[in-house]
């Protein structure tokens, strides 16, 4: 098993150096929000965060490639970067405080590039999450100053606590009717929304989490966090991974009823 914590001790300094920047412009009266041709807004936080992550990555890291949210891939091999500067931009452009910098390092294998490290940064929560590939997942203030994460034991729906971002992107691919039977079959459902329900399966607060559209740089930090926090982490068609353009994450032991109830089609 490859050794990853000097990769992980660096995604946690580059984490604080995004941390600094996006504390600095949250709630700025001045900050400059502009449309993106996806009508997603970005800010100008999330460039200079992510312009930040790459210039520290380049001289850090020179031969590896590094993929962005904001702007796109560059450089080749068999290790890659995958950086969200803000996930979360909506919430941090009006002052709500749920919005985390996502780092994560995959590495190319069966079946492409996986995650093996991944950085999830929440500083306006005062919350951080990490895991590396074999060794765990953790919350804490620093790499020494952590506990553990490990999801939930319950095993059944009825008990289960379900986590989601919004209707919308469910009723727009037909799965609104098995969204809406899944939330009558639950304990508990809340719209947190964004990178914290995945954190809560790690950390064994909720069940279940699942979002109809992603981008692979939404998924791979979360994903390993999940992943080693003894979670799973799948597609919606039950591929595992970040791959999928969506995300099903859960403790396991209800995932393939999550699966179920959100691709039934009517």
């Amino acid at each position: 098993m490859p050794d990853y914590h000097d990769d992980l001790r660096l995604a946690h300094v580059l984490a604080d150096a995004a941390d600094a920047a996006t504390m600095d412009r949250f709630k700025a009266l001045d900050l400059k929000v502009e449309t993106k041709p996806d009508m997603t807004p970005v800010s100008e936080a999330d460039k200079a965060a992510e312009e930040l992550i790459r210039s520290s990555l380049q001289r850090a890291r020179p031969r590896d490639a590094i993929l962005g949210e904001e702007y796109g891939i560059e450089g080749t091999g068999p290790r890659r970067w995958v950086i969200d500067p803000i996930d979360g931009t909506k919430n941090y452009v009006r002052g709500v405080p749920v919005w985390a910098t996502l780092i994560s390092l995959m590495e190319a294998g069966e079946g492409g590039y996986q995650p093996v490290v991944g950085v999830v940064s929440a500083p306006a929560l005062g919350r951080r999450w990490w895991a590396a590939k074999g060794g765990g997942a953790y919350t804490g203030r620093s790499l020494t100053s952590a506990s553990r994460l490990k999801v939930s034991k319950v095993s059944r729906m009825r008990d289960a606590s379900f986590a989601y971002s919004s209707l919308t992107g469910w009723e727009e691919q037909g799965r609104l009717d098995g969204f809406m039977d899944l939330t009558r079959a639950v304990w508990r459902t809340r719209g947190y929304g964004d990178f914290w329900p995945y954190m809560m399966v790690a950390e064994g607060s909720v069940d279940i989490c699942a979002e109809p559209e992603l981008s692979l740089w939404d998924m791979a930090a979360t994903a390993i966090v999940v992943s080693e926090a003894g979670g799973t982490f799948t597609g919606l068609d039950g591929t595992p991974g970040p791959h999928s353009g969506n995300a099903a994450a859960s403790n396991g032991l209800l995932h393939d009823e999550l699966l179920g109830y959100l691709n039934q089609r009517y």
